[in-house]
């Protein structure tokens, strides 16, 4: 077989995982420690990938969790977990997936870990995050930007 019809080595690495930002905020304590715990909870999540050089991603996963007692803010966790990973040798097709889906699913467990303690240690009753199936995001991702792409047609 000659060197030209053979296809480039895959290579997937996790060069480092690390917390890029964090903030625990709680505006109205003591107070909001006397009023009944009913939380409204407001989340958010969102992800961004920067290319560092030839083959090396930064990926980095933001969760901002906002809870309220009777509309008054009890506490704000704002978390970015990054990674940075090696990614080589694939088709252009899976860079996507790779970036967009698998790497926030390495991310997120530890995310989810630093929310917990945070709030934790806030005083405040256990926040734990249902899993995210980043697959199902990253589609959603793609299809809303082929819609935005596509131009609008005339009736």
């Amino acid at each position: 077989m000659s060197e030209e019809n053979q296809q480039p080595e895959r290579q997937f690495a996790i060069q480092k995982l690390y917390v890029k930002d964090v903030s625990f905020e709680t505006p109205n304590s003591p107070a909001v420690f006397t009023l009944k715990w009913e939380p409204k909870v407001e989340f958010n999540l969102g992800s961004k990938v920067q290319q560092l050089q030839e083959g090396l991603f930064e990926v980095s996963l933001s969760v901002t969790i906002t809870v309220k007692l009777e509309e008054k803010t009890a506490y704000l966790v704002e978390i970015c977990q990054a990674g940075i990973f090696t990614i080589s040798g694939f088709p252009e097709q899976e860079m996507g997936p790779l970036l967009g889906s698998y790497c926030p699913n390495i991310l997120f467990p530890y995310a989810r870990e630093a929310v917990s303690d945070l709030v934790n240690k806030g005083g405040f009753p256990p926040m734990l995050l249902a899993p995210i199936n980043f697959d199902a995001l990253y589609m959603q991702q793609v299809q809303m930007a082929q819609q935005q792409a596509q131009p609008a047609t005339p009736h």
